[in-house]
């Protein structure tokens, strides 16, 4: 059974991990993807979201506590200008992660953690398919319109 046993220890003491795990967050903001284990990846999502969440609202209060969990004022300071105003209106999921196969030396699990809104790959604005509601009765009318245009642009010229 392993009733309250949420953290995942990664094989290290408390001070270790936190502080692993701060330096990968710095180092996430600043570079806005980095590889790393699956395992460190998941464990850094659930370490990262909570702070991303709280630079929307940025206060006082809130840096403070971002600051002692990261530890470094210009990591604190990009996430609050740059990282914040990116994901104002995204209510959740700010990181992905991307698993890119088993590392050459000792074949762990290796994976892409990056900001979502920072992909220029997955983001790029694709045109949006016009959503149109087919009939079974025939739905000739949208045939009918366009001669019409093409009549009128005629006239025009």
């Amino acid at each position: 059974m392993r009733h309250g046993k949420k953290v995942n220890h990664l094989g290290r003491k408390t001070a270790h991990r936190k502080a692993m795990l701060a330096n990968m967050a710095c180092s996430l903001i600043e570079h806005k993807r980095i590889n790393t284990t699956v395992a460190k990846a998941k464990a850094l999502k659930q370490f990262v979201e909570p702070l991303v969440t709280k630079s929307k609202e940025d206060t006082t209060h809130n840096r403070r506590i971002v600051m002692s969990r990261l530890r470094q004022k210009d990591a604190v300071t990009e996430l609050f200008r740059e990282v914040a105003t990116k994901v104002a209106d995204r209510p959740g999921g700010y990181t992905r992660i991307i698993k890119l196969g088993n590392r050459l030396g000792d074949n762990a699990d290796m994976a892409m953690i990056e900001l979502v809104d920072y992909n220029e790959i997955y983001n790029a604005d694709k045109p949006k398919k016009k959503s149109t509601r087919r009939s079974r009765r025939g739905g000739s009318k949208p045939a009918a319109a366009a001669p019409v245009e093409t009549q009128a642009s005629n006239e025009e010229e």
